[in-house]
C-alpha cells in the first residue's frame, strides 16, 4: 500500500507565482518554505551537469504545499541545464473530490479564473457536480462532487 500520492508540477520560471496562487485556493503553508536552486548543496553524481545561469539561481528548486494529510502538490522551475525541456500540455490532470457542491463551485471558480473552462461545472450521471478547466498556468483540473450519486448505478 502506498503511503501517499504527490503531484509534481514543472514550470518555466513562474513556479513561485503559481504556488502562491494554489496557496490562495487551497490554504495551508509551504512545507519548509520555498527552496531556491542557489540553496541546493552539491550533489554526488551531478558534477557533470552544466552549471546554472546566474539568472536561474533564484528560481524555485522545490516547493511543497500539502492539500490533504496524504496528498501534496509539489513543483519546480525547469532550467536551461536540465536534460528535459518543459512542454505545457494536457498530459497531467489533477482531480479533486469536493466535500460539498459549494466547495466544488468555489474550487472550480477559483481555478478557472484567468484560465480556460474545458467542461462547465454541471450535473453528470456519476456526479452532482463535475467540471474541467485549465488554470492560468496551463495546469488541467477536474472538480468532482458525487453527492448522493453512486458511480455505476
Amino acid at each position: 500500500m502506498m503511503k501517499a500520492v504527490n503531484i509534481y508540477l514543472n514550470f518555466a520560471g513562474n513556479t513561485e507565482e503559481a504556488f502562491n496562487f494554489y496557496k490562495s485556493v487551497f490554504g495551508g503553508e509551504f512545507m519548509g518554505g520555498i527552496m531556491r536552486f542557489r540553496d541546493f548543496p552539491p550533489t554526488e553524481g551531478m558534477e557533470d551537469m552544466p552549471p546554472l545561469k546566474e539568472e536561474e539561481k533564484d528560481l524555485v528548486g522545490h516547493v511543497a504545499l500539502p492539500l490533504t494529510e496524504r496528498v501534496t502538490l509539489m513543483g519546480t522551475d525547469i532550467t536551461s541545464n536540465m536534460s528535459e525541456k518543459l512542454i505545457v500540455g494536457n498530459n497531467i490532470q489533477i482531480t479533486l473530490e469536493a466535500d460539498s457542491a459549494a466547495e466544488a463551485e468555489s474550487l472550480f471558480g477559483k481555478l478557472s479564473e484567468g484560465g480556460r473552462v474545458v467542461m462547465p461545472l454541471s450535473e453528470m450521471f456519476w456526479a452532482e457536480k463535475y467540471g474541467a478547466c485549465a488554470d492560468k498556468f496551463g495546469i488541467h483540473w477536474q472538480i468532482n462532487y458525487t453527492g448522493d450519486k453512486v458511480p455505476g448505478s
